[in-house]
C-alpha cells in the first residue's frame, strides 16, 4: 500500500505567471510505483486509486488548497471551456480548459505529451488552464480559453500564457495525412513541420501553440522548453510508453490559482 509521508516535489514555474501560485509538476515526489513511478495524478490510468489520491493531495498541499479545491475536468480533446466558481458537483465536465476569477481554486490539467497551458491576467485577477494536444489546438481550445477569460473581465493584451512540458519536434514524428490536415486549414502551417530521419514529417507542437496564442493577441506567450518524451526521469510520455510497449502511463499535472 502506498504511504503518504511528504516527498520532495519537483515543480517548474515561470516568471511570466508571477502573482498567481502555479506549477508544472514533474513526476518526481509521488507515491506511485511501477510504470507509474512518481507523481501520477491521472485517475483515468490503471494505477492504484489510493496512490493517485495521495499524489493529488500532495499537489493540493503544495498549492495551499483543500483537496476538493484542486479542480480538474474530464478531458476529451475538445475546444470547450468551463467557467469554474467552486468545486464540481457531480461528474466532471467534459471539456479541455477551465477559467476562473474566484480566489482559492486551483485549476488543473493532466498531460502526457500534450501541451498544458496556464494563463493569467494579473490586472483583472483571472486565470485559465488548457489541455492542448494537436487536435484541441487545431480546433481552437487556446482561443476559446482567452474568450472565456475575457468573459470574466480579462483583456487578452494583459494575459500571460505559458506552455509547460510537452512533446518537442525532435520526438514527434507524424504521417503525411496529419500534416495535410494542418495545411488544409492554413498553408502557412508548413513552418511547423520538418523532415525527420525516416523522411516523415516532424511536428512542432509547442511552436504551433505559441503561434496560435500570439496570433490571438496575448500579452506574452512562452514555452518552458521541456520535452516530455526526452526526459523519462522527470516526465510521463504517452509516445514513449507506446514505443516501449508498456501497459499504461502516468499523467502529469499542471495547476494555477489566484
Amino acid at each position: 500500500m502506498p504511504h503518504s509521508q511528504p516527498a520532495s516535489l519537483d515543480i517548474l514555474t515561470s516568471d511570466a505567471l508571477h502573482g498567481a501560485r502555479h506549477g508544472f509538476f514533474t513526476r518526481r515526489g509521488g507515491a506511485s510505483s511501477g510504470v507509474f513511478q512518481g507523481l501520477n495524478c491521472g485517475g483515468g490510468s490503471s494505477d492504484q486509486a489510493e496512490a493517485v489520491k495521495i499524489n493529488r493531495a500532495r499537489v493540493a498541499q503544495a498549492m495551499e488548497v483543500e483537496a476538493d479545491h484542486l479542480i480538474g475536468v474530464y478531458q476529451v480533446h475538445s475546444p470547450d471551456v468551463a467557467v469554474v466558481t467552486g468545486p464540481h458537483a457531480g461528474d466532471l465536465p467534459k471539456v479541455d480548459a477551465l477559467v476562473t476569477s474566484t480566489p482559492g481554486l486551483a485549476l488543473s490539467i493532466l498531460t502526457a505529451d500534450c501541451q498544458p497551458v496556464l494563463f493569467h491576467d494579473a490586472q483583472a485577477g483571472v486565470i485559465g488552464a488548457a489541455h492542448a494536444g494537436w487536435r484541441g489546438a487545431l480546433d481552437g481550445v487556446l482561443e476559446a480559453t482567452l474568450d472565456a477569460m475575457e468573459g470574466l473581465g480579462a483583456q487578452r493584451a494583459h494575459i500571460s500564457a505559458v506552455i509547460g512540458p510537452c512533446i518537442s519536434q525532435r520526438a514527434y514524428e507524424v504521417g503525411d495525412d496529419f500534416m495535410e490536415r494542418f495545411l488544409a486549414e492554413d498553408r502557412d502551417s508548413s513552418r511547423f513541420f520538418a523532415g525527420g530521419p525516416a523522411g516523415r514529417p516532424m511536428f512542432d507542437l509547442p511552436g504551433f501553440g505559441l503561434a496560435r496564442l500570439r496570433d490571438a493577441g496575448v500579452g506574452s506567450a512562452e514555452w518552458t522548453g521541456h520535452c516530455t518524451y526526452g526526459d523519462a526521469d522527470r516526465f510521463y510520455s504517452y509516445r514513449r510508453t507506446t514505443h516501449r510497449n508498456e501497459a499504461d502511463y502516468g499523467r502529469l499535472i499542471s495547476t494555477i490559482r489566484l
